[in-house]
């Protein structure tokens, strides 16, 4: 079974940190624990119904478990990396089109391929402050000359 388990926005990394240590500690089967990126507040857990409950019993930032079997299918489009057509590189120009910056545009100063994010400084901004965003976030503005 895979469930899903709310959590406190922003603290999704904490709770499996805690989880996969309780897990480890203390032998209980829980297969896997992720959380997708895209879905703020919510990881996904597969074990058994008994199992799950234990693992994340008095753990912080857990805000409850919706006892429902999630299907693998609907998971997948978290799992499967999708390819990025366009290669970003610094001096780049782009629009941010999700999250607290949608709208702004920004020049790329630094690629990490690795954790595929990039750091922007905003054009419009009195002062350049670096701002490091995933790379499903953006598209291309404007290519750099």
């Amino acid at each position: 079974m895979i469930a899903t388990i709310r959590t406190t926005t922003g603290r999704e990394n904490i709770v499996i940190e805690s989880i996969t240590s309780k897990v480890k500690g203390h032998a209980i089967p829980i297969k896997s624990v992720f959380h997708p990126e895209d879905l703020r507040g919510y990881i996904f857990i597969e074990g058994e119904v008994n199992d799950i409950e234990a693992g994340i019993k008095g753990i912080p930032h857990v805000r409850g478990l919706i006892n429902k079997d999630v299907p693998m299918e609907q998971l997948e489009r978290f799992l499967i990396v999708a390819k990025q057509e366009i290669k970003l590189e610094v001096g780049d120009v782009v629009e941010i089109i999700g999250g607290p910056f949608k709208g702004e545009k920004g020049k790329i100063t630094r690629v990490d391929e690795t954790k595929n994010e990039i750091t922007v400084e905003f054009l419009e901004a009195a002062i350049p402050i670096p701002v490091t965003i995933s790379v499903n976030t953006v598209r291309m503005h404007e290519k750099k000359r």
